[in-house]
């Protein structure tokens, strides 16, 4: 009988200058105490406003500098990794002997690909900037170009997932499903969504769509749009073929229970 294993899924964090991030540590106490198989972060985890080019010329844009972006961004992941690596550490150091070491697979998203649109529009940037500033490697994730799929047990992640010749996202779980006929997981969009539907063999498909881990108001968005749910979720009991049972984590009850 195939083992089923366990994904703790870490939506968009957008980290950026002045963000608290104790509720990272909050994520990072949860995946200790847990020690989930695999840890999926759907990208955009660093926000890099000082290359957005929808802000230029605005107020709120003057300022804004590439290596503040990239050091909040590495503050982000150094405060979402440190109980991480302690419990790893802990385990080895005392001898465990079958010591927790999960997966870590990371889906670039646009955010971070503004880095390398950046690039490309001014080739005097070409090797004086790049997403490895983001130090993501450092942590051990293993990292996947913007837009490309990665398939775990049967679940396919990626930033988001296109549809047409344009190449926009697909916006709701239940086209998702129709579109792409497996379980998945997209982020990008805040709030959450999710569908189930069932494959002819009786295989249970579920797709979800969830793209705000972060406390912060967003503010091109306004009063009402910026009431959206902010967690991420572990998949329970997920088989090789993609079913899974989901677990809702909103970042409140993360605090109350790991700061």
């Amino acid at each position: 009988m195939t083992k089923s294993r366990r994904h703790l899924v870490i939506p968009d964090v957008q980290a950026k200058s002045g963000i608290d991030f104790a509720f990272l540590t909050a994520i990072g106490r949860f995946a200790a105490d847990k020690q989930p198989d695999v840890i999926v972060c759907g990208g955009d985890f660093a926000d890099m406003p000082s290359l957005s080019s929808f802000d230029v010329g605005k107020k709120e844009f003057e300022g804004r500098t590439y290596w503040a972006d990239i050091q909040a961004a590495r503050l982000a992941m150094d405060t979402l990794m440190k109980p991480i690596h302690a419990e790893i550490h802990r385990q080895h150091k005392k001898g465990v002997e079958k010591p927790w070491h999960p997966e870590l697979h990371l889906t670039l998203g646009n955010h971070e690909h503004r880095i390398n649109r950046a690039i490309n529009a001014d080739r005097k940037l070409d090797g004086l900037i790049g997403i490895n500033d983001l130090q993501y490697y450092r942590h051990g994730w293993q990292i996947y170009p913007f837009l490309e799929v990665v398939t775990i047990d049967g679940i396919a992640y990626s930033h988001y997932f296109t549809s047409g010749i344009m190449g926009r996202p697909i916006c709701s779980a239940a086209a998702l499903l129709t579109k792409l006929h497996q379980s998945c997981f997209a982020f990008h969009q805040q709030g959450r969504l999710i569908s189930y539907g069932k494959r002819a063999d009786g295989v249970e498909l579920t797709a979800i769509l969830a793209g705000s881990c972060y406390e912060h108001d967003e503010g091109y968005l306004n009063a009402q749009t910026n009431q959206h749910w902010r967690g991420c979720y572990m998949l329970n009991d997920v088989q090789p073929n993609g079913q899974f049972d989901e677990m809702a984590l909103s970042i409140k009850y993360l605090k109350s229970k790991y700061l």
